[in-house]
């Protein structure tokens, strides 16, 4: 019920004028909650409105709105910097994220980043759908690839919440669910991955997925077990082994030291558009800068790759290339690691996982975020000569929480909405309407350089207005200006690439033909109103 609760008070802050359905108004009392100990309840139910009317307010609705806006207050605390609680309701709704801010910087470590902290931050406390709402309104979400099957789904969230009912305890005990979900999830991949490991989230998995190529590339006699390829701008998670072989991570640092580790060898962003091979040839190109290093070394344990990176600006991997960097890599005793986390699960429309895209089979898959979407959950798909590698250095391997009863219940309501909501196809209809409306875009406007990706998973590249064909100079300044522009008519979006010049197009598999108009429109004004400003 967020987005009608609290539009009011946000259009109040701006004076602009507003409707509020009818029936909201008059004739629906809101059942909110039960006690401030309890809590939020956030597992509401669907429901449809009675009455098409609408009642018009304008100028300032405080008065209106407050009281409903204090009752959903009331049943949540903000804990205050003194680490006393304090009733959230006493707390008027303009200056709850100076206070969430507050917490968070007095409480928090300090490089724990907050979008759009510069203005003051989002409030999200609900969702359904590809609509995210709070105190500051109500948002289209097109940047969240982690809720891949929709905000406050119906069916994940009475998967979880009546498992949760039942037992959440360590994955070492059998469990029928957990029999059944590996089953499915092995259905969406190529018979030559035969093998799951359950873990808790997308950085567990790659961090997994290392220790098994060292292990296997060391049976295989491989020269160099403990070295990996990984490609420039790519991200991978937050371990430290996995920030070591993600340079848009130890790229950032400020502090003088040279955090590029030896075993680590990069290759160049495969980006045919702006890098430093470009055409139809460029995979091969870039394919080579691989080769090489295999040359030159004698052999890496491994060469890791996303999909499609999604840090590194939405760069799709290059015809020609994968596979004959995966040949030459395994020719060494090495394996071919490819990122899902981000890209997996049905977001690239045509197949369920992108590296299909690219008619090649990996070694070891990687994925976490939408499986679960947004419960913790990752897993490694790896084939089963791989797994017996591992499994040949004596180490047991367990994971308390990897593979639990909720987690996998969770997991498996993930696959069948996906599989029964036709989510996949939508992904596949919705990006590729979307993706043309972009590309028509770029051909009337000479800031929008390149459109790339696959389902729902895309990119926009602004370019300067003096680039030439030789030389394309990324346009950070105005990509952040139509991020803002986006979020300051609610539109959620983000921007990512080596020069922050990328909007990033993320959402959630339920987006809808009449949400990417929406989402054009907003880009278009955006570019109209960037027009204006120079």
């Amino acid at each position: 019920l967020a987005s009608e609760m609290f539009r009011p008070t946000h259009l109040s802050r701006i004076s602009r004028p507003f409707t509020l359905p009818y029936n909201l108004v008059k004739s629906r009392p809101l059942k909110l909650f039960s006690s401030k100990t309890d809590g939020i309840d956030f597992l509401r139910k669907k429901r449809s409105y009675t009455s098409e009317a609408e009642t018009k307010v304008d100028g300032d609705v405080t008065g209106l709105n407050m009281s409903t806006t204090k009752q959903y207050l009331e049943g949540s605390f903000l804990l205050t910097a003194a680490g006393r609680l304090k009733p959230a309701s006493s707390i008027p709704v303009p200056a709850l994220n100076d206070s969430l801010l507050k917490t968070h910087s007095e409480c928090q470590g300090p490089n724990v980043s907050v979008f759009y902290s510069d203005e003051g931050g989002v409030v999200v406390t609900e969702g359904e759908g590809c609509v995210m709402s709070g105190p500051d309104g109500e948002f289209l979400d097109a940047a969240n690839n982690v809720a891949g099957v929709g905000h406050s789904n119906e069916r994940v969230v009475k998967a979880g919440r009546e498992e949760l009912a039942r037992i959440q305890t360590n994955g070492r005990f059998l469990h029928p669910t957990r029999s059944r979900y590996i089953r499915k999830l092995l259905d969406t991949l190529p018979e030559e991955l035969d093998t799951i490991y359950l873990v808790n989230s997308g950085s567990e998995a790659n961090d997994l997925a290392l220790r098994m190529a060292k292990q296997y590339a060391r049976m295989k006699g491989n020269k160099n077990p403990d070295h990996t390829i990984c490609i420039d701008a790519a991200y991978h998670g937050h371990t430290q082994s996995i920030v070591d072989i993600s340079p848009y991570k130890w790229r950032q640092c400020t502090d003088g030291q040279n955090y590029h580790k030896p075993h680590v060898h990069v290759v160049s962003v495969p980006d045919t558009y702006r890098g430093v091979h470009r055409g139809p040839n460029g995979g091969e190109m870039y394919a080579k800068e691989v080769e090489d290093i295999v040359d030159i070394t004698g052999g890496v344990g491994s060469f890791i790759h996303e999909a499609i990176m999604g840090c590194g600006g939405q760069i799709v991997m290059p015809e020609g290339y994968l596979p004959k960097a995966y040949k030459k890599v395994r020719e060494s005793g090495g394996i071919c690691i490819a990122d899902e986390v981000q890209t997996g699960f049905g977001r690239a429309g045509e197949s369920f996982w992108q590296f299909e895209k690219y008619g090649v089979v990996p070694d070891v898959v990687t994925m976490g975020k939408p499986m679960g979407n947004g419960y913790p959950i990752g897993g490694v798909a790896v084939r089963r000569e791989v797994a017996e590698a591992f499994a040949a250095s004596g180490i047991e391997y367990f994971n308390t929480y990897g593979g639990n009863s909720v987690a996998c219940a969770i997991g498996e309501a993930v696959l069948d909405a996906i599989e029964e909501d036709g989510l996949q196809k939508n992904a596949d209809h919705v990006g590729k309407y979307l993706r043309a409306k972009l590309s028509e875009l770029m051909a009337k406007n000479e800031l929008v350089g390149d459109v790339r990706g696959y389902g729902l998973f895309l990119g926009v590249e602004f370019i300067a207005q003096n680039s030439t064909e030789e030389e394309i100079i990324p346009n950070a300044d105005l990509c952040k200006f139509v991020v803002d522009h986006l979020k300051n008519n609610r539109i959620i979006t983000s921007r990512d690439g080596p020069d922050g010049n990328v909007l990033k197009i993320k959402p959630p598999l339920t987006f809808t033909e009449n949400d990417a108009d929406r989402l054009m429109a907003g880009i278009e004004a955006a570019l109209g109103d960037n027009v204006q400003r120079n």
